[in-house]
């Protein structure tokens, strides 16, 4: 979760030394990676040595979603962001986890389906920061005609992708209680 919430961190002030920005967009990056793979150490020691338990799960599964949340409201603060799109992607992040959560509980059944889970929201929010490290992504746009940055384009595929995700995970539980009853 320290991960996650430095990533965020970093790239809410991309924008605040001019002259750092490289090396603040390149550390984001880095966060963003080692906050994925602490998330899946841990799982894999707690199933390898058989100390998974519902405690465990219970503190697994609360920083994700602070850490989620924090990279993804973060960006939304970094230089060529936009706040409101942070928080939009913020929320349909925790969409996609808790319908997971939920057809686990009534399905018995957790969807990690995608396209757009959490090792891909934090792919995307990689190549921006890597693109950040070298570019300004303030400067031009993914596309002339509608302005967008790569920060904003990145949202749109994150919220887009999440929505799609969220449909997808509810329809495939919907199947499973289904064929269960």
């Amino acid at each position: 979760m320290a991960f996650g919430i430095g990533a965020g961190v970093f790239l809410a002030v991309t924008g605040k030394w001019p002259s750092a920005a490289w090396a603040i967009w390149l550390a984001a990056a880095l966060l963003v990676q080692l906050r994925l793979a602490a998330n899946m150490l841990d799982g894999m020691v707690a199933l390898s040595t058989g100390t998974e338990s519902k405690r465990g799960e219970l503190f697994n599964e609360i920083p994700d979603r602070v850490s989620d949340s924090a990279v993804l409201i973060g960006l939304g603060y970094a230089s060529g962001g936009d706040a409101v799109l942070g928080y939009a992607a913020a929320l349909v992040a925790v969409g996609t986890a808790y319908v997971r959560a939920v057809g686990k509980v009534t399905a018995g059944v957790q969807e990690f389906c995608g396209p757009m889970a959490k090792q891909q929201r934090m792919f995307v929010v990689t190549l921006v920061a890597l693109y950040g490290a070298v570019f300004d992504p303030r400067q031009g746009s993914v596309n002339d005609t509608t302005g967008l940055t790569p920060v904003t384009f990145a949202f749109y595929l994150i919220i887009i992708g999440g929505i799609v995700t969220f449909l997808r995970r509810l329809r495939r539980i919907d199947a499973a209680l289904r064929g269960a009853s």
